[in-house]
């Protein structure tokens, strides 16, 4: 494993974790670290990559674990109250069928974001189009957001591309998309835009919804992270962990702030060596 696929699996991390050199220099650090005191961090040395790699992996096995005990659990609960005195048999099958959804997308998430930190998802082969993916985007989940009661909107400059392949375009818009649907709360509206601001691309996804706490803020990236008012979500915890994922191999950044007057925005940026076709 790489310095940089090491700093992404670390600062990805839910736990408190800092990896330095045989220096004593900080190389990479999880965000739930820099709040956490000295006895509660878990402190790896680069210079040991096999142990720091195992026990970051051990770390991630036991969180996917416990992830997928709550599905499992649910599923179980659901299957037998089948044979309970006038259950609604088919009530109870949609109910666990969604149960097994939620199994599968984990599992998905966790084998994409694998393949990710393993190099074997390639994120990048030079620049593409951003605009027609997605307005493909919100065409598709226009009657989701509809019935959440919510809009979704597409806008900017329709020729600026990103460094990444369309199908991590695709990855990027549709968990950010994802992520404001499921925690915007009714009403709200959830915008992608494409600009290019002091000289760099962004790609901007916000809404005007029920927004972040302040000290949520940071976390947000970190998976299975979630806000207490998200605990009850289906979704995986995995999705924002993925974008910052993606976007950071192919040289960019993500920003996740709090919107005046109420919301949340997330912006990916790329430096400006990426220019509009043309």
């Amino acid at each position: 494993m790489n310095e940089a696929q090491l700093r992404a699996l670390v600062e990805g991390a839910a736990g408190a974790v800092v990896v330095l050199d045989d220096d004593g220099n900080v190389v990479a650090a999880s965000a739930a670290a820099r709040d956490a005191d000295p006895g509660e961090v878990l402190t790896l040395y680069a210079g040991e990559p096999p142990t720091a790699y195992q026990e970051l992996r051990a770390g991630f096995t036991a969180a996917v674990s416990h992830e997928l005990r709550t599905p499992l659990a649910r599923l179980l609960a659901l299957l037998e109250s089948v044979e309970l005195p006038e259950a609604d048999v088919s009530e109870l099958v949609e109910a666990a069928r969604q149960e097994v959804q939620q199994i599968r997308e984990l599992i998905d998430d966790v084998l994409f974001l694998g393949e990710l930190e393993t190099g074997r998802g390639v994120v990048s082969l030079g620049a593409t189009e951003a605009m027609p993916i997605l307005e493909d985007i919100a065409e598709q989940l226009a009657e989701r957001a509809a019935r959440a009661g919510m809009a979704i909107r597409v806008g900017g400059d329709p020729s600026i591309e990103l460094p990444l392949r369309p199908r991590m375009i695709r990855v990027v818009a549709e968990n950010l998309a994802e992520n404001s649907l499921r925690y915007a709360g009714l009403g709200a509206t959830f915008e992608l835009e494409l600009a290019r601001r002091d000289g760099e691309v962004v790609l901007t996804a916000a809404d005007n919804g029920a927004g972040v706490s302040d000290e949520d803020l940071p976390r947000l990236f970190e998976r299975f992270y979630r806000a207490d008012r998200a605990r009850a979500s289906r979704g995986t915890g995995l999705g924002l962990a993925i974008v910052k994922h993606v976007v950071t191999s192919a040289g960019g950044r993500v920003e996740a702030n709090a919107r005046e007057g109420g919301g949340l925005e997330i912006r990916v940026v790329f430096p400006g060596r990426y220019e509009t076709r043309k």
